[in-house]
């Protein structure tokens, strides 16, 4: 296996969306780790230390701000970047999810250009 394959991890309530994305990073030549609901997610963030976190924030369980905002609080998971994909396009929820840290956001549905450019883009600022 490539050493530099880097992992994309997946927090999306939604198993189609799920899929969908998943399906996009591995075309991509990400190892990607699909989480359905975000409060499981949080040990595995922890322990895998995926090099970018695809995040949902309306999920069944703790929102995806939260998550958000336990990664920007672990000195460990700080700096990893975190992209938001969410139905939620009101310029107040954009501010909301840059506030708490996103490091993009997009709102669905995510075209598959659009998704890998922004995973690009974030993963060359993390590399600065």
């Amino acid at each position: 296996m490539n050493s530099k394959q880097k992992t994309v991890m997946i927090i999306e309530d939604e198993a189609d969306a799920a899929e969908l994305f998943s399906e996009m990073m591995r075309i991509n030549g990400f190892r990607v780790i699909k989480m359905f609901s975000s409060a499981p997610a949080i040990p595995i963030i922890t322990q895998e230390k995926p090099d970018v976190i695809l995040l949902d924030v309306m999920m069944p369980d703790i929102s995806g701000l939260e998550v958000l905002r336990y990664i920007r609080r672990e000195p460990d998971l700080s700096a990893t970047p975190v992209i938001i994909l969410s139905a939620k396009s009101m310029p107040s929820d954009i501010k909301t999810g840059i506030e708490a840290g996103a490091s993009l956001y997009l709102t669905k549905p995510v075209g598959f250009q659009d998704l890998k450019n922004a995973v690009e883009l974030v993963l060359a600022e993390a590399q600065k």
